[in-house]
């Protein structure tokens, strides 16, 4: 990557490819890139969301960590935004996140459930020999 640059679009100065923000006019220069979105960073302490947050936003750790206490005191926003995110950004890169895994599991788990040998009368309880007088296989006295 040594060597690679881009023209700021503000100051239209020469920066570095990879470059969150223009050390000339300090714009910030990065997109929301998705790429940039995990939770495997240096800096991550409980579950890493706050370094995912302050590395793809370009704000500081510190700060990231500080407006999700200080939301922990508004009605409980900053522990409901912190497990969200915890549950969607994936740990890491191109990786899928907790929720994904988690649906991907149920999704396995139904499929298991529905693909298993039973007719399809067994599911309504037809092939009971103890149906009651005057039941009606799969009705309501089933």
């Amino acid at each position: 990557m040594e060597g690679k640059t881009r023209k700021c679009p503000y100051c239209a100065e020469e920066i570095a490819a990879e470059a969150v923000r223009c050390p000339y006019c300090r714009s910030r220069v990065a997109a929301l890139d998705p790429a940039r979105w995990y939770r495997d960073h240096p800096e991550r302490r409980l579950a890493g969301v706050a370094a995912a947050v302050g590395r793809a936003l370009a704000f500081p750790v510190s700060g990231v960590r500080l407006g999700f206490l200080v939301l922990s005191f508004v009605h409980l926003i900053g522990p409901l935004l912190y497990g969200a995110l915890w549950l969607i950004v994936p740990f890491t890169p191109q990786g899928p996140s907790l929720l994904e895994r988690g649906l991907a599991r149920a999704q396995d788990w139904a499929a298991r459930l529905r693909g298993r040998d039973r007719p399809p009368s067994a599911a309504n309880g037809a092939d009971r020999g103890d149906l009651g007088a005057g039941a009606v296989p799969g009705g309501p006295l089933a």
